[in-house]
């Protein structure tokens, strides 16, 4: 007895001298902290900050906090196009008129002790602090909803020290000035919901069309999910990334006593349906907004420091960048819509509407509609200045006064290239590595490899004949010569957004991606093409001067080399037989105007594209449905020739005949130098034949995240290497998804098939319907037949 009370007694010292010893420790790191602080000089930066913030929050008043100006768009003259719509005086809300729901809602999700704390929550940030020590990452914030309103209000997005000090000291002030009602106010009339919308009338008014008091508590909580990650959680675009947020918020509005089981329950099931009007406050986009703001918002997270990335060593690392990309984005969007900014761009609304005329008459006896009216045939086109590199024109869709949040498919939507991917990947890098155009290669049908228009073979043909004729066997084996990992990478120095592992595939040297490609990314490629090899990023902003008429930014057209010189002129006057002799005769210009060009369809005639240039401009085509769809007599010789042409015709009637300068022409003895150097072949990992598949994918302008399920090629007729038979694949699963947005595809049934009066050859390519970025998106292929079968154009 008397050990076991030594015992007790001994290991009770213990924890005493244990317990000293770590206050000493502590005590010690606590002064070393504090020296470091003082005699580190951060003492003074700190009081810095903090006298900063109190003279901010002193300067202010409640008018402080009111919507600010309106920021104005203009075209190449100078003449005025639109003015960004922001919240009026009107729209804004008084506490006593805000609903209780909406308050309650922000304080469950965003900042549970918001009438507790003093504008900061010490243990929100501590908890932030560990999160990001264990997970190596940003998993959960410290911000309280009065932090939220200073950054808002006051700073920018910079992830430094400083920021996030002075936000907290402005957040105290403000605390100390205003009530927490105001402080409450103040944010839920500034707080981002997305489109445009800041403050919740603009967002009641935009997403559901109805006053504030006619919201129920599931359409309440569902437009509270927004403003924490906007571009994530944008209702247009990502609806199930909002409701999976409602769905959260419900249901901490239930176990923190604000809701009933049953009122949760009734919530929770009810299914939610945006109602966005047409009427003069509410945000309209036509296609020239809708790009030219994309492309100011951009600009100004440029000037901001913003470093942009299309491709990522690991998914973390693309997840990392995907929410920086999305607060940087919605900063600046905010800015762009409450600074006042003159933005000038580069658009000629003379050719933007004759573009849109090509293409509304082109398609006029088009007339099915979706359920929501729009036209289930569309087109979009993109028109680029060849001496300035800039679009000048661009088309997302056909007309149509239905819609209200416009959908521009030149950008925002990827499809399926068929053979019009030809020139970028296949022939114009075969060039660079010593093939002419006079080089022979063996057309003929060969086990698991693609077919010609109509099973024709022509035998030992030179690259320029098979470019004229699209032929699918001729691509297939230069590519496969050449390897997808070399082809690809073109690609992708041009900035081409959704390659991704699958592609590395024979198949798309016809076409066959697993998401495609926008109109947008081809007309600048074809312009590299045209411009001797040198890429130049497209956009429409030239320049952004504030409301003091200080010009905060230029835009500097810097040229990036990806073909050289003479492989570009090479193709070229390849592309040039295209014209008269090939695919795209049908094309030709009638002033005489030399141009070169290459169609495109893909696999059932679900897509098709016309892609060529002139000295003077670059355009692209496309034609197809926004849920692929079979369309009798589509081709890319046809509706998207005729409208390239009517197009092309109308603005270069005036102009003078040049024709492309010539390549140099190439020796036997040069050309077998050359390709003994050619690049060795892709390794097996970068070949994953698993190809186009159905995938949902959120596009950047927007700034945003891709969600990609990889299944399997679609619409395929796939020839087996070993067997010789044939395999019919086709791909499932198109998503079922309303978007009819500025940043999103509305994805609609497909169109009847009609008969084409201009019957060409038929120039499909393997591929599948692909859930895109905006929308279903048709599955690829080439222009000339079925990634292994089918008719070549």
């Amino acid at each position: 007895m008397a050990k076991q009370k030594k015992k007790k007694k001994k290991k009770q010292h213990r924890v005493f001298w244990f317990f000293i010893k770590l206050q000493i420790f502590l005590m010690v790191l606590i002064l070393g902290g504090l020296c470091f602080y003082y005699f580190g000089g951060y003492a003074d930066k700190v009081a810095k900050l903090h006298s900063e913030a109190v003279e901010l929050v002193q300067k202010s008043d409640k008018n402080t906090f009111l919507p600010a100006r309106t920021s104005t768009l203009y075209d190449t003259n100078g003449d005025e196009i639109s003015e960004t719509a922001t919240t009026k005086k009107a729209d804004y809300v008084k506490y006593a008129d805000i609903p209780q729901n909406f308050v309650n809602c922000m304080v469950s999700i965003e900042d549970k002790k918001f009438y507790k704390h003093n504008g900061v929550d010490l243990k929100a940030i501590v908890r932030a602090a560990k999160s990001i020590i264990k997970n190596k990452r940003i998993t959960q914030g410290g911000s309280t909803i009065t932090m939220q309103l200073a950054r808002n209000i006051y700073l920018d997005t910079n992830k430094n020290w400083q920021r996030k000090v002075k936000e907290m000291f402005i957040a105290m002030e403000l605390e100390k000035k205003y009530s927490k009602n105001d402080i409450m106010e103040f944010y839920l009339n500034n707080v981002n919901f997305m489109n445009g919308y800041y403050g919740i009338q603009a967002a009641c008014h935009g997403y559901f069309n109805c006053e504030l008091s006619d919201l129920d508590m599931s359409q309440t909580a569902f437009l509270c999910a927004i403003p924490n990650r906007p571009t994530y959680y944008d209702p247009i675009n990502n609806k199930d990334h909002t409701l999976t947020r409602r769905n959260l918020i419900l249901k901490n509005l239930r176990e923190d006593g604000k809701i009933t089981q049953q009122e949760y329950e009734s919530a929770i099931n009810e299914e939610i349906t945006l109602n966005m009007p047409e009427k003069e406050d509410t945000v309209k986009y036509n296609y020239v907004d809708t790009y030219a703001y994309y492309c100011a918002t951009r600009a100004l997270m440029e000037n901001e420091g913003f470093k942009f990335k299309y491709y990522f060593d690991s998914d973390e690392e693309e997840k990392e960048y995907d929410a920086s990309y999305d607060e940087m984005y919605s900063y600046c969007q905010k800015k762009l819509y409450s600074e006042g900014y003159k933005i000038y761009t580069s658009i000629d609304l003379t050719k933007q509407q004759q573009l849109q005329d090509s293409i509304d008459l082109t398609l006029l006896d088009f007339t099915d509609t979706t359920d929501d009216g729009t036209f289930k045939l569309q087109s979009a086109a993109t028109c680029i200045d060849n001496a300035t590199g800039y679009v000048v024109a661009i088309v997302g869709g056909r007309s149509q006064d239905a819609t209200n949040h416009t959908l521009n498919r030149a950008f925002q939507s990827h499809r399926q290239p068929g053979s019009s991917i030809k020139p970028l990947i296949v022939y114009t890098p075969s060039f660079e590595r010593g093939k002419t155009p006079d080089t022979i290669v063996n057309d003929h049908k060969f086990d698991g490899g693609p077919s010609n228009a109509g099973d024709s073979y022509y035998g030992d043909v030179t690259i320029r004949f098979a470019v004229e004729k699209s032929l699918n066997t001729v691509a297939w084996q230069l590519y496969d010569e050449l390897t997808p990992k070399v082809g690809l990478q073109y690609l992708k120095d041009m900035n081409f957004t959704n390659i991704v592992k699958d592609d590395y595939v024979t198949a798309t040297a016809l076409g066959g991606f697993t998401t495609g490609v926008s109109p947008l990314e081809m007309a600048s490629a074809y312009a590299t093409l045209e411009n001797d090899g040198m890429y130049r990023n497209p956009t429409c902003v030239t320049s952004i001067v504030d409301s003091d008429n200080n010009i905060i930014y230029t835009s500097s057209q810097k040229d990036a080399v990806i073909y050289s010189e003479n492989a570009a002129r090479t193709m070229t006057d390849v592309m040039t037989g295209v014209m008269t002799e090939g695919t795209g005769r049908k094309a030709k210009l009638d002033n005489g105007m030399p141009s070169a060009g290459k169609t495109g369809t893909t696999n059932g005639k679900k897509d098709g594209w016309f892609c060529g240039f002139t000295r003077y401009y670059t355009t692209c085509v496309w034609v197809g449905c926004d849920m692929p769809e079979t369309i009798n007599g589509l081709t890319g010789s046809s509706y998207p020739a005729e409208i390239w042409k009517t197009y092309m015709d109308q603005i270069h009637s005036d102009l003078t005949p040049l024709n492309f300068l010539p390549y140099e022409h190439m020796s036997d003895e040069s050309q077998d130098n050359q390709e003994s150097q050619e690049v060795q072949d892709t390794p097996a990992d970068d070949q994953t034949q698993n190809n186009p598949t159905d995938q949902t994918v959120t596009t950047p302008d927007a700034g945003t995240t891709t969600d990609q399920t990889q299944n399997n090629p679609t619409d395929q007729t796939v020839t087996t290497p070993d067997a010789g038979t044939t395999t019919d694949q086709t791909q499932n699963n198109p998503t079922d998804q309303t978007v009819p947005t500025p940043d999103a595809e509305n994805k609609t049934p497909n169109q009847t098939p009609v008969g084409d009066p201009n019957k060409d050859q038929n120039d499909n390519t393997n591929g599948g319907n692909q859930n895109g970025s905006n929308g279903n998106q048709t599955g690829g292929g080439a222009d000339s037949g079925n990634t292994n079968g089918g008719a070549a154009q």
